[in-house]
C-alpha cells in the first residue's frame, strides 16, 4: 500500500489523542523512608543516579524522560533506596513542567532526610532539538 505525503499529513493533522495527565497531588512523598546515618561526622557525599526518571508534559501528556542525579551530605539520616524508587515512580503520569519537577523532588527529599546540603540535577532527553538541564540545591 503506497500512501503519499499529503495523505499522511491529513492523517497527522486528524490525530487528536487525549492522554490522561495526573495532577501533581498524585506524587507520593509519603512512601519515602529514611534510616539513621551513623557517620554524620564524616565528610561523606551520597550520589544516586537514574536514567529512567519520567514525568509527562502537562499540556500534551507526552513523556519527559531524563537523567536524575541526587547528591547530598547526610545529616542524621539517609534516604532508603527502594522507597526512593517508589517515590520517583509516582511521577510517571504526573503533568509537571521540568523546572518544577526538579524543585519538587528537592523539597520532598529535604523534608524527608534533612541533609547538610543537597543538589538535584535533572537532565531531560533532547526534545525538539533542545536539551534542558535543571539544577536545584539546598543548604542547611
Amino acid at each position: 500500500m503506497t500512501t503519499n505525503l499529503d495523505d499522511i499529513k491529513g492523517q497527522y493533522l486528524a490525530l487528536d489523542k487525549q492522554v490522561e495527565i495526573g495532577p501533581e497531588s498524585s506524587i507520593d512523598s509519603s512512601c519515602l523512608i529514611v534510616f539513621p546515618y551513623e557517620y554524620a561526622d564524616n565528610d561523606s557525599v551520597v550520589t544516586i543516579k537514574t536514567s529512567e526518571f519520567t514525568a509527562v508534559c502537562p499540556w500534551t501528556g507526552l513523556p519527559d524522560i531524563g537523567l536524575l542525579s541526587i547528591e547530598y551530605k547526610p545529616g542524621a539520616s539517609c534516604i532508603e533506596l527502594k522507597s526512593l524508587k517508589y517515590y520517583l515512580l509516582s511521577y510517571r503520569s504526573v503533568g509537571i513542567v521540568q523546572e518544577h519537577a526538579a524543585n519538587r523532588i528537592l523539597k520532598d527529599l529535604v523534608d524527608a532526610c534533612d541533609p547538610e546540603w543537597m543538589r538535584i540535577t535533572l537532565i531531560y532527553n533532547v526534545r525538539g532539538g533542545m536539551e534542558t538541564t535543571v539544577l536545584a540545591s539546598h543548604c542547611s
